[in-house]
């Protein structure tokens, strides 16, 4: 079964490596010029899955939370990841002032921390996956 396939039935994962290593496997198949929308409460494993994406797409730089930068460019072997934290955003409009569309040279990945914020300027044909957690602990992620 694909990745797509499997994420789509929903996937548990029992530590920050297994997470990683799904969204690894996610980024070697993900289409080019892509927004995912990574919806989940705070410590679901939001950042831990871009993490996972950018060594996916051979980043070799730490990646942590843009919480306060909000914005954070990594390139990786031959794709841009872009990684939005849009918790203290209050709508799109501050969104467009961040002019994210001039650092998105094609092909790219754009990952958005708390998409519900700027729900309005979330692109239509964004992946949007939901992670949470289980009674036992586990990770649960599942695309829409």
């Amino acid at each position: 079964m694909s990745i797509c396939d499997r994420l789509r039935r929903g996937v548990t994962t029992a530590s920050a490596g297994e997470t990683q290593a799904l969204a690894r496997e996610l980024a070697a198949v993900l289409p080019p010029d892509i927004v995912l929308a990574l919806h989940g409460t705070l410590g679901v494993g939001k950042t831990t899955f871009v993490q996972g994406l950018a060594q996916g797409f051979g980043v070799t730089e730490p990646v942590t939370s843009p919480t306060f930068n909000l914005l954070s460019l990594h390139r990786g072997g031959v794709r841009l990841l872009a990684h939005l934290d849009a918790y203290r955003l209050d709508d799109g409009a501050q969104v467009e002032s961040l002019m994210i569309d001039d650092f998105l040279v094609s092909p790219w990945c754009l990952a958005v921390e708390w998409p519900e914020k700027i729900a309005a300027w979330v692109p239509a044909d964004a992946w949007h996956l939901d992670l949470g957690i289980a009674a036992d602990g586990r990770h649960t992620l599942r695309r829409r």
